[in-house]
């Protein structure tokens, strides 16, 4: 077995590890009641919530913003290989559908609602994914793994919008697509060779990523510390700042020499 197989075959292991691990010896979490008690419940021209509301505009912005670079790139090409460029379509796609989502579950917040947001949240969560898994094992590898990266990241959601229907919420399945694919793609940028330039964007793309995580956990002390922007707020700039960071990187790198 050559290393770079068995590099692979060491991140499936890992994988399956973590699938197997999480469903065998983690309990069921169900959704804590207290996660919709947001601080800033400010309203303005009617509109409840209206900063945490308005702030999910920015990630419809960047995903417009993305579709136009991507149909430039119809007579500028931009990828080593045409299959690229789905992974990028679904993830600006996806976020431009996220911007109405989280707004609409902000405007009322609760457990139904917020299934929509994570929807879109994990379609761009897998084709975030996907868009490293092609750059760094190959095109047609991320082309072939897109679809069942989606159907698990949508089924991890429907999974807990089911179990919490039926009064027994659970959680894990969305963690673990959630969380897990951070490993995994610093993982992949260490063992396998970029094919363009500016890697270092997508550690970028997730240190702004944790860091609105962050503010999400620090949602009433940032309100309180600022008097103007709620943690919350704060973690959707961010996070719409991650997206906009992987567009930069779409339009300003090259490929690898060789």
């Amino acid at each position: 077995m050559n290393e770079r197989r068995a590099r692979l075959l060491a991140l499936v292991l890992l994988t399956a590890a973590v699938v197997a691990g999480t469903a065998l010896f983690v309990p069921p979490v169900p959704q804590w009641p207290e996660y919709h008690d947001f601080a800033d419940r400010r309203a303005w021209l009617g509109v409840p919530n209206v900063l945490d509301v308005a702030s999910n505009g920015l990630f419809t912005l960047v995903g417009l913003a993305g579709l136009g670079r991507l149909a430039v790139a119809r007579t500028r090409p931009i990828f080593l290989d045409p299959a690229e460029r789905w992974p990028w379509l679904i993830f600006f796609l996806a976020l431009v559908l996220l911007g109405p989502a989280s707004a609409w579950y902000h405007l009322d917040p609760d457990n139904a609602r917020l299934a929509w947001d994570r929807a879109a949240m994990s379609v761009v969560f897998m084709a975030w994914l996907a868009i490293q898994l092609a750059e760094r094992i190959g095109a047609r590898a991320g082309l072939a793994l897109l679809p069942p990266l989606l159907l698990a990241g949508l089924g991890s959601v429907v999974y807990w919008d089911a179990t919490e229907s039926a009064g027994a919420g659970d959680l894990r399945a969305y963690a673990v697509t959630h969380f897990y694919p951070v490993l995994l793609i610093a993982l992949l940028l260490v063992l396998f060779p970029a094919r363009y330039t500016r890697q270092g964007d997508v550690l970028l793309v997730l240190g702004l990523y944790a860091a609105a995580l962050g503010a999400e956990r620090l949602d009433r002390p940032i309100l309180e510390l600022t008097g103007l922007l709620s943690g919350h707020t704060l973690k959707h700039i961010l996070a719409a700042l991650a997206s906009a960071w992987a567009l930069r990187m779409l339009a300003r790198r090259r490929p690898v020499p060789g």
